[in-house]
C-alpha cells in the first residue's frame, strides 16, 4: 500500500523537486569554489550496545573550531580544511569520543562512530576540552529536547508514564484541564500543535476520555519540541512541532522490556533479525479495566455488560543494504473504545419480546511509514517516505426488539440504529536533502505532497419495521484536499560569532475549486557574546491549511478536523522572539525568552451550536475571528550529574476576538494563565535508588460564570406561579478559577536479577492532597444560601508498578 502511495504522489513531488536541485544548483556554485583545498569527513553515530542512531550528537573538529550535529538518522558530514583534524564526538548520558589529530590524505573520509552509555554515576564536574553542542552554540532558539530516562523517572497519574505530561512542565506550554494531556502552546489551541510519529502527523493523542497519551515511552529514542523560530522544514501549524522519534530495534541482541501498572501493562521486544543489518522492534500497550470490572457487572446485571480499554501497538523494521543505503519500515495502531451491551427477553399472553442494545465509542489513530535513507555524495544525504495517517471517531447506537408468536413461531423484528462518523485520512509522499557544501553552511531542502480526505461529521440513520426500511445519511459532506510544499533553508556561519538560519517554506493547498497558496519566510540568528553566552533572535510567518472544531465544554474525543474552504480562510500567523542562553558550566544552561504572536482567521463555535446530529454544515456553527499572546519564559536546567532536572517560569497572556461572541469585545483565551511555574527533579542515590520530584504552580483558568441572577414572567401567560429564571453573564471568561498547585514525589527501586533486571516505582500524585478545581457552578450550602462550589477531581493517589528488562 505504502508502495503504491509513493508511486502515485512521486510524479506530482518531482517538479518541486527539481526546482529546488536546480535552484541548490545556483546558489552552491560560488560555494564549490571555496571546498577547493578542502575535504568532507562524514559518518554515522550510533549507541554501541544497541546500534540505535543518535539524533542531535555534537561532531566537532578542535583544529578548524568547526561544528555540527547529526540528523534526524544519525548522519553528519562536515566539509574542512585540508590540514590536521582533531574530533570529538558527544552526547548527553554517553562517554564523549576523541580522535587525535590526524592528517587526512583522501577527500573523503568515512568515519562512524559509536558512543558508549555512560552507566557510571555522573560526578559534578567537566570533561576538559570536550564540548557537547551547548545551548549557546545553536542558532535554533524556543526548541526543547527531552532525555527519555528522564522522562521515565518524573513522578505521573497512576504510575503511567506520560511523555506528553512532562511537555507540559515545560516553559511556554500549558496544561489542559486536571489530569489532562492536552497541551496548549504560547496561547495557542490543540490544532495548533503538529505533532509527529516518525515524521507522520498524528489527530489525536489522547486515550481515557484525555487522561493519558497514545506515546509508548519504552518505544521512543528522541523527542523535540519547538515552540518559535521554526525551521523551514516544518509547516501546516502555527504554534508549536513536537517531533517524536520511535527506536529503530537493537542491531546487537535480542532484548525484551516491560512493565505492569495500576491501569495499563505494556511489553515490548527487540533485536536483529541479521546482526548489524536488518532490526525490528514490536512493542504493545493495553488497559485491562474491562476485564477486572467484568465480574463486578454481571453480578450486578447478568443481563449486560459493559466496559473502557484502550491499547498501542507500535513495530518497526530497519534494514542496512549497504553503508550508503537503508530502508525503514514503521507502523502504529491505536484504539479507545467504550461499550455498553445489553440483551433481556420475556414472555406475556404467548409472545416472547427478546431485545438487544448494542452501544458503543470508539476512536483511534492508524499510521504508517516506508522510508529510504540514501547518502547520494559525501556532502548530500537524501530521504525518501511514503506515509499514511488515519484518525477515526464512531459512536454507534444499535437497537433490536423481536417478538416471536409461540403458537406459530412467526417472528417480526424491528431494527434502529444511529451513528456519528468524523474521520480524516492522509495519504502523502516526501523527499527530504541534507546538503553541507563548506564548514559555513548546512543546507536543508525538500519536497512533500499529501491527499487529505476528511468526513467532518457524518451522521446516519437506519430504521426498519414491518417491511418499511428508512436509511439516510445527513449533515457535512466529504471533502478531497490536496497539500502540496517546497522548503529551503541554509544555516550560515558568518564571522566567528554570527550564526544565522534563512529559509522559505512555499505551502499550496487545493480544496474544491479554491487554490490557497503562501510564501513563508524564517529568519534566526544567533551572536555569541562569550564563549559561553549568546543572543538569539527568529521571525516566522505560519499557515495553516485545517481547522479542529472542538467543544470545550465536552471532555469526550469529538474532535472535528475540516479543511479551509472558499467561506472559511486559512489560519495565519506570524511570531518573533529574542532570547539569551548561558552555559553555566558543569552540565547546567539557563535561557530567557520574550516572543509575541499574532493569529488570524481563527474558528469558534458560535454561541449554543452543537456539534453532533445537526443538519447544518459545519461552516454555518462557527465564527471567524483573531488571537494574540505575548509573554516571557525562563529556563534553568541541569543536564548531566546524579541530579537532573530544570525550573521553568512563564509569564504569559493569550486573547481571543470574534464579532459574534461576546459583543465582539476581546476575551481572555481559555487557557490564559499570566504565571506558570514548574519544578522537576530526578536524582541518583546510588546504583539501585533513584527519585522523582515535580511540583508546579499555575493562575487559574478562565471561566465564564453568570454575575447576576433575575426571574422574568412571559407576558403571554397571566397565571401564577410561572417564571423563567435568566442568568446574566458579564463577559466571556469573566471569572478565574482558584490558582492550581500539586506535588508529585516516586521513588524507584532498580536491582539486578538472574535473568536481567527489575525496578519497582512507588508514587504518590498530589502529595499534600490540594483539591484542584475541574469544573465549577451555582449550588446551595447547608443554610440554603446560592454559593460558587468548586469541584476537584483527583485527590492524594497512591501508585505501584513493576517493570522489568532482560
Amino acid at each position: 500500500m505504502l508502495f503504491g502511495i509513493f508511486v502515485e504522489h512521486f510524479l506530482r513531488m518531482k517538479q518541486f523537486s527539481v526546482i529546488l536541485l536546480a535552484a541548490l544548483a545556483l546558489f552552491t556554485q560560488p560555494l564549490r569554489a571555496q571546498t577547493r583545498g578542502s575535504y568532507t569527513v562524514n559518518g554515522f553515530v550510533t549507541d554501541s550496545q544497541t546500534g540505535e542512531k543518535l539524533i542531535s550528537a555534537y561532531v566537532f573538529d578542535q583544529v578548524s573550531q568547526q561544528g555540527t550535529t547529526t540528523n534526524a538518522y544519525g548522519f553528519f558530514s562536515m566539509t574542512l580544511p585540508k590540514d590536521s583534524v582533531a574530533l570529538q564526538v558527544s552526547f548527553i548520558g554517553y562517554q564523549p569520543y576523541l580522535k587525535g589529530s590526524f592528517l587526512n590524505k583522501r577527500s573523503v573520509t568515512e568515519m562512524d562512530v559509536m558512543l558508549v552509555p555512560d552507566d557510571i554515576l555522573l560526578e559534578e564536574v567537566e570533561v576538559v576540552g570536550v564540548r557537547a553542542g551547548e545551548v549557546q552554540e545553536r542558532t535554533q532558539m524556543s526548541s526543547v529536547n527531552l532525555d527519555i530516562k528522564t522522562v521515565k523517572n518524573l513522578p505521573v497519574l497512576l504510575g503511567e508514564t506520560d511523555l506528553l505530561k512532562v511537555i507540559q512542565l515545560l516553559p511556554g506550554v500549558q496544561s489542559g484541564t486536571e489530569g489532562t494531556s492536552g497541551f496548549y502552546v504560547r496561547g495557542g489551541g490543540p490544532d495548533q500543535n503538529l505533532i509527529l510519529i516518525d515524521g507522520v502527523p498524528v489527530y489525536n493523542v489522547s486515550h481515557l476520555f484525555g487522561f493519558f497519551s497514545v506515546f509508548n515511552a519504552d518505544a521512543i529514542n528522541n523527542v523535540q519540541l519547538i515552540k518559535g523560530g521554526f525551521p523551514a522544514e516544518y509547516g501546516g501549524r502555527l504554534s508549536s512541532v513536537l517531533d517524536v522519534r520511535m527506536k529503530e530495534g537493537n542491531l546487537k541482541e535480542w532484548k525484551v522490556e516491560g512493565a505492569v501498572g495500576v491501569i495499563s501493562s505494556k511489553l515490548t521486544v527487540e533485536g536483529p533479525l541479521w546482526k548489524d543489518r536488518t532490526s525490528m522492534l514490536i512493542s504493545g500497550r493495553r488497559t485491562y479495566l474491562d476485564v477486572l470490572t467484568q465480574p463486578i457487572i454481571l453480578a450486578n446485571n447478568p443481563n449486560g455488560t459493559g466496559g473502557y480499554y484502550f491499547y498501542d501497538f507500535n513495530a518497526k523494521v530497519n534494514h542496512k543494504i549497504n553503508r550508503n543505503n537503508q530502508l525503514y519500515l514503521s507502523f502504529y495502531n491505536g484504539l479507545d473504545e467504550a461499550y455498553i451491551r445489553y440483551q433481556d427477553s420475556w414472555e406475556n399472553q404467548g409472545i416472547r419480546t427478546t431485545t438487544k442494545s448494542d452501544n458503543s465509542l470508539n476512536w483511534g489513530n492508524r499510521i504508517a511509514t516506508a522510508r529510504w535513507n540514501w547518502i547520494i555524495t559525501p556532502q548530500l544525504f537524501s530521504n525518501v517516505t511514503a506515509t499514511y495517517s488515519r484518525y477515526r471517531f464512531l459512536t454507534d447506537l444499535n437497537l433490536e426488539d423481536t417478538r416471536t408468536d409461540l403458537a406459530t413461531q412467526q417472528s417480526s423484528t424491528d431494527r434502529f440504529a444511529i451513528s456519528y462518523l468524523s474521520s480524516i485520512e492522509d495519504k502523502g509522499a516526501r523527499w527530504d536533502f541534507d546538503y553541507a557544501p563548506s564548514p559555513n553552511h548546512a543546507i536543508k531542502f525538500g519536497a512533500s505532497f499529501t491527499q487529505h480526505a476528511y468526513e467532518p461529521g457524518v451522521n446516519s440513520i437506519t430504521f426498519s419495521s414491518g417491511g418499511n426500511t428508512l436509511d439516510t445519511n445527513f449533515g457535512s459532506f466529504p471533502k478531497v484536499a490536496n497539500d502540496y510544499v517546497a522548503f529551503f533553508q541554509d544555516d550560515w556561519k558568518i564571522g566567528d560569532r554570527l550564526r544565522v538560519n534563512m529559509g522559505v517554506h512555499f505551502n499550496g493547498f487545493q480544496v474544491d475549486e479554491v487554490n490557497y497558496q503562501s510564501l513563508q519566510p524564517r529568519l534566526s540568528a544567533r551572536y555569541l557574546l562569550s564563549e559561553k553566552s549568546s543572543l538569539k533572535w527568529s521571525y516566522v510567518q505560519m499557515v495553516q491549511y485545517m481547522h479542529l472544531l472542538a467543544n470545550q465544554t465536552i471532555g469526550l474525543p469529538t474532535d472535528l478536523w475540516v479543511p479551509v474552504t472558499e467561506n472559511i480562510r486559512p489560519q495565519e500567523a506570524w511570531q518573533t522572539a529574542i532570547g539569551y542562553a548561558h552555559n553555566l558550566g558543569k552540565g547546567w544552561e539557563l535561557t530567557l525568552e520574550g516572543y509575541y504572536k499574532d493569529m488570524q482567521n481563527l474558528i469558534e463555535y458560535k454561541d449554543g451550536a452543537s456539534f453532533l446530529f445537526g443538519f447544518q454544515d459545519w461552516q454555518e456553527k462557527v465564527t471567524v475571528g483573531r488571537g494574540w499572546a505575548y509573554g516571557a519564559e525562563f529556563l534553568l536546567e541541569k543536564k548531566t550529574g546524579r541530579t537532573t532536572g530544570w525550573l521553568g517560569y512563564t509569564w504569559a497572556k493569550a486573547m481571543r476576538q470574534f464579532d459574534e461572541i461576546n459583543f465582539g469585545d476581546p476575551y481572555p483565551y481559555t487557557y490564559d494563565r499570566r504565571h506558570d511555574v514548574s519544578l522537576t527533579m530526578s536524582h541518583q542515590f546510588n546504583e539501585k535508588w533513584s527519585g522523582g520530584l515535580v511540583w508546579v504552580y499555575g493562575t487559574g483558568r478562565a471561566t465564564t460564570l453568570p454575575t447576576r441572577k433575575y426571574y422574568a414572567r412571559p407576558e403571554t401567560f397571566s397565571f401564577e406561579p410561572w417564571y423563567y429564571t435568566i442568568e446574566q453573564v458579564q463577559g466571556r471568561n469573566n471569572f478565574r478559577e482558584p490558582a492550581y498547585h500539586r506535588l508529585d514525589l516516586s521513588v524507584t527501586r532498580t536491582t539486578p536479577t538472574r535473568w536481567g533486571e527489575e525496578s519497582w516505582q512507588f508514587g504518590v500524585y498530589n502529595a499534600y492532597n490540594r483539591i484542584n478545581i475541574f469544573f465549577m457552578d451555582f449550588g446551595y450550602d447547608d443554610n440554603d444560601n446560592r454559593v460558587l462550589k468548586g469541584y476537584g477531581l483527583f485527590p492524594m493517589i497512591p501508585s505501584v508498578s513493576y517493570a522489568f528488562k532482560f
